[in-house]
């Protein structure tokens, strides 16, 4: 029988196990007869061991000292190798002893393998807490390897591999991965202190590895490295303790923060244009859209999925990072001064001119935005249940986050102070200071746009109450967001706005020299072209990567829709509710809060709108609800353009420009909408005419025109029409009359413009067809005479079609709307806006407004003559007190009946010309009477006269002010336009005006007392048969 192998006994097989984990012998017997040449000879530790007396035996007792002799000997010259670094050494070391681990777990003596565990969990300590003492001191035990290795963390790799990535160094990892449980004992280290120095040193890589790269760069393993160390209490601990959290200092700014933070280079990455010192590489404009028109659309979508797909993990990390830091109470007031900090020190990315310089990119304040809507996330359900944390106080007692100096929806800065100093008593020489410190604010930023006049220096602190109000997390959370997504998101897409408009503007100059190089080529224009020619092409590269990061994200853009939702829901609350009319007064809470939250959600909406799917599946309805509510209600949002931007956003939804007929429901089947659109619009109409810029003129125009549009969908809507008829009986001289006064003073002002321009564009025209005489005047005379040419072009197609839209308006309202356009002040108005129109198309000038292609220019004569002659027709049926043929005959300079040859000759309906004709007959005879009413009167005393008009008053009244006595129509058409007294520009209404009854009884006494001289005299007036000059010739239109 074969002889039993000997039971080894447990002190064996524990220094076995130790030996094979550290890879050291104490015998120089063992070490020769080694097969593994990394094992080690400890003579020092051995002659210890022998001279206590001990067996030479390696146990739990003697493993550190062990270890640390293994650590501070240099046995290179032994194993024949260079030697591992520290690090690698005790990686290996834990790496082997989890493998002893996996055979003790094997064996079959419970006790054997009990005591074994426990060499091995002794071992795997030691190593971690060596790792530990090796990474924050690293001089304790030199590496003998070459020095270029120690100036990266040997963690990072690890970390790398364990978050399922490669090394972002160039391989410094050696291709070492992370035992099993060494990093997770590694950072649960109950001693903070131990651990913080190497998490700091850890952030600062990476923090480096990230710095100036764009989407297309190597981030993600960084950002999971991040997010796994954030996980670890003590990381997090760490991250929002180190002293580049919150960079200090006299000369930090926005782009400072962005750059030295530890966070500031993740949220840099971006696939946006940034300043070409600070942009991030690969460059994503470049690599992914140069000479966009060649390459095939397939690329072009592959490269826009990409993107999303890349900034969508990058977003989901950060929101991760962020959420985890928030979480704890430890580390969460950190986040939140961070976040305040971030947004309190870009504050001027709201001008109009930003600063790249000392301003954070647009790509880290998207980020920033995608990330905080994120976080909004638990509390923007359908139905809004957690509203009720957002504290409106927050805005003016705030000590974090500085949002008290921004323009307010009403209040004055003056209002608000003078509010929160009757709410606060004992604060009034603070308050009084806060006011002072706005005003000097507010003029040295009047650059800037209506949520830019930040009290960027000023604290909250100067209207805070005595004691710190401690505000949730939601409410902190909610008005962060809107500050973020003013400052990232909306101001993304109002550059995106500017750069499509500096696109156009490079596309017409471009179009303009290029015909000029073509007529005569010149070498200037040559490299003007050139140059052109390659700002499109940097144009176009940042125009796509704006479309690929935000207008191609659907999710984001839908996210911010949800947070606005909630915005203007909790506005609304702050008023009563959606309910209407509103409260007599403004809440002052609701006045008080800042301009940009509503503007920002109108834009939103605006931009969302222009984008195809958008708006799928999004909920409406509140944003329909505030629109109509507020538009029209200067008394609770001043800012007319504000208002005007609400009607903007109506005109996108309008079911044949959406192309959703979705929104149809808004307008066709919606509560307030039925009871209050059209009175609003009317209402808004009126009150634009005055905005208080000096643009105010030009504005109202564009205003106006989406105005318009919008009305003329609604009038095809039965339920919406009726209603208007309604409003212009109800209000027949009030908003409506206001409305018809303005809608016409427009039709005059742009038909005549547009007129004017087009005499001004052909003589333009023949200067340029005369080939010879044209070639011989200077380069810069022909260039700037070409781009006034342009110029005019363009002007007279705007005011063309936006006279067209207001004689179109007037045209189908006359069909069923006839009484205000017939009342006093008002009628002569109509005749003479309509005998001018009518001598434009049909008089001696007809000739020189001939144009190649009038279409072009949006001029259609023919339509517009006939939309002239159906309102003329329109007020004939509805004039049941025959008052506009006499008025029409009274202005004898434009009436033309010859225009009815030229409705014959454009096709218009028998029916029209026939009432056309027969209005014209009446306003002959009236004519004829009028003169014969004039002749009866003979001379009429001048204090019988109205001093505007010199015409015989009929209701005399004297204006309060200048007491100046006028006739009641003519002041009342006056006041239509303006509320001034003419003589004297005091303020003026029509329930002001006082009535002459005295004169009034002269006047009618005056009258009766000539017609009964005439009468018994016999006498009788010889009719004027001609009395109307007409116009011979041809016809502008055949």
């Amino acid at each position: 029988m074969a002889a039993t192998k000997p039971q080894r006994t447990p002190q064996e097989v524990e220094d076995i196990i130790i030996r094979k984990i550290f890879l050291v012998s104490i015998t120089e017997i063992e070490k020769t007869s080694a097969t593994d040449s990394r094992i080690v000879y400890l003579e020092l530790t051995a002659a210890e061991i022998l001279s206590e007396g001990k067996e030479l035996r390696l146990s739990r007792d003697s493993m550190e000292r062990v270890l640390i002799d293994r650590l501070s000997g240099d046995f290179s010259s032994t194993n024949g190798e260079a030697s591992e670094t520290p690090f690698q050494y005790l990686i290996g070391c834990y790496h082997r002893a989890h493998e002893e681990g996996k055979k003790i777990a094997n064996m079959k003596d419970k006790s054997l393998r009990s005591e074994m565990e426990a060499v091995v969990r002794q071992a795997k300590k030691l190593c971690v807490n060596y790792c530990r003492i090796h990474l924050a001191n690293p001089e304790l035990f030199p590496s003998r390897k070459s020095a270029g290795t120690d100036a990266k963390s040997p963690l990072l790799p690890l970390i790398f591999a364990e978050v399922g990535g490669g090394s972002v160094f160039g391989g410094g990892g050696g291709g070492v991965k992370s035992p099993p449980g060494f990093l997770e004992e590694l950072f649960r280290d109950p001693d903070f202190d131990s651990l913080d120095l190497i998490l700091k040193g850890l952030y600062e890589e990476l923090r480096g590895s990230v710095m100036n790269v764009s989407a297309l760069g190597n981030f993600q393993d960084s950002l999971r490295a991040l997010l796994y160390l954030v996980r670890f209490p003590f990381g997090a601990k760490s991250l929002v303790n180190h002293e580049w959290w919150i960079p200090k200092g006299v000369y930090v700014n926005g782009r400072a923060i962005e750059m030295t933070s530890i966070l500031g280079p993740f949220f840099h990455i971006s696939a946006l244009p940034d300043q070409a010192f600070f942009k991030g590489q690969p460059d994503v404009g470049q690599q992914c859209f140069s000479d966009a028109s060649t390459r095939r659309p397939a690329d072009l979508l592959s490269s826009f999925s990409t993107i999303k797909t890349v900034m969508n993990n990058l977003y989901d990390g950060l929101a991760e990072v962020m959420l985890i830091l928030l979480k704890s109470t430890d580390t969460r007031e950190r986040v939140l001064e961070y976040l305040a900090e971030v947004i309190n020190i870009n504050a001027s990315r709201a001008h109009i001119q930003v600063d790249p310089i000392t301003c954070a990119s647009s790509g880290t304040f998207v980020n920033l935005s995608a990330v905080m809507l994120r976080l909004c996330e638990p509390f923007l359900d359908a139905n809004l249940t957690k509203r009720d944390k957002i504290d409106a106080k927050y805005v003016h007692y705030s000590n974090r986050l500085k949002i008290s100096g921004l323009t307010a929806l009403h209040a004055s800065s003056e209002e608000v102070a003078e509010w929160l100093n009757s709410k606060n008593p004992a604060k009034t020489g603070t308050t009084n200071q806060y006011n002072d410190d706005q005003k000097r604010l507010q003029q040295s930023q009047e650059a800037s746009s209506s949520g830019s006049n930040n009290a960027g220096e000023l604290s909250n602190e100067n209207s805070a109450p005595a004691e710190k109000t401690k505000y949730s997390f939601i409410c902190e959370c909610f008005f962060m967001t809107a500050r973020v997504l003013n400052l990232g998101l909306l101001k993304a897409f109002s550059d995106f706005k500017h750069l499509v408009q500096d696109i156009s503007r490079c596309e017409d100059a471009l179009s303009t020299l290029k015909a000029m190089q073509e007529r005569a080529p010149t070498p200037q224009a040559e490299l003007d072209i050139n140059r052109l020619e390659k700002e499109m092409e940097l144009y176009s590269q940042e125009k796509f990567c704006y479309e690929a990061q935000i207008l191609r994200d659907n999710t984001l853009i839908q996210n911010a829709l949800s947070f606005y939702r909630l915005m203007i829901v909790w506005l609304v609350g702050l008023v009563g509710g959606f309910k209407m009319p509103l409260p007599p007064t403004c809440p002052m809470e609701f006045a008080t809060m800042p301009e940009h939250f509503v503007e920002d959600a109108m834009e939103l909406l605006i931009f969302a709108s222009r984008i195809p799917k958008a708006l799928d599946g999004v909920v409406l309805d509140e944003f329909m609800n505030f629109i109509i509510m507020f538009m029209a209600s200067p008394e609770f949002i001043k800012n007319p353009y504000l208002r005007a931007k609400m009607v903007e956003v109506l005109n996108c939804w309008m079911p044949r420009r959406s192309g959703s007929s979705a929104t149809a429901t808004l307008f066709e089947g919606h509560q307030l909408s039925l009871e209050y659109l059209v009175r609003n619009l009317l209402k808004l109409y009126v009150d634009i005419e005055f905005t208080g810029s000096h643009t105010q003129f030009y504005d109202k125009f564009n205003i106006r025109h989406n105005i318009a549009e919008l009305l003329e969908y609604l009038w095809q809507v039965p339920s919406h029409r009726n209603a208007w008829r309604q409003i212009a009986k109800e209000e027949e001289k009030g908003v409506y009359l206001n409305f018809l006064n303005f809608l016409i003073n427009d039709s005059i002002y742009l038909l005549d413009e547009s007129l004017k321009k087009i005499l001004e564009l052909k003589e333009l025209e023949a200067e340029m067809s005369n080939t010879v005489e044209w070639e011989q005047r200077p380069v810069q005379e022909r260039q700037e005479r070409t781009r006034l040419f342009h110029s005019q072009e363009n002007i007279i197609r705007i005011d063309m079609k936006l006279a067209n839209e207001d004689v179109s308006m007037l045209a189908f309202t006359s069909e069923q709307i006839t009484a205000p356009f017939l009342l006093p002040e008002m009628v002569e108005r109509v005749a003479s806006m309509l005998n001018y129109f009518l001598l434009q198309l049909v008089g001696p000038q007809r000739k020189s407004l001939s144009l190649k292609d009038p279409e072009k220019y949006e001029f259609r004569p023919k339509h517009l003559l006939k939309q002239i002659v159906h309102i003329y027709v329109h007020l004939a049926r509805g004039d049941t007190n025959s008052i506009f043929p006499s008025v029409i005959s009274r202005d004898g300079r434009s009436y033309n009946d010859q225009a009815t040859d030229v409705l014959h000759r454009i096709g218009e309906d028998g029916r029209i010309i026939q009432e056309f004709i027969q209005l014209g007959a009446k306003a002959k005879v009236a004519a004829s009477e009028a003169m014969d009413a004039e002749a009866t009167l003979g001379e009429i005393p001048e204090e019988f006269l109205d001093p505007i008009q010199y015409t015989l008053m009929k209701d005399p009244v004297i204006l309060p002010s200048s007491r100046t006595t006028v006739d009641r129509a003519v002041i009342q058409r006056h006041l239509l336009s303006d509320s001034t007294d003419p003589f004297n520009r005091s303020h003026l209404t029509v329930d002001m005006l006082i009535p002459n009854v005295e004169l009034k009884a002269r006047i009618e006494e005056f009258v009766r007392s000539q017609e009964m001289k005439k009468h018994g005299e016999g006498l009788s007036l010889q009719s004027n048969k001609d009395t109307i000059q007409t116009t011979n010739g041809e016809m502008l239109i055949d």
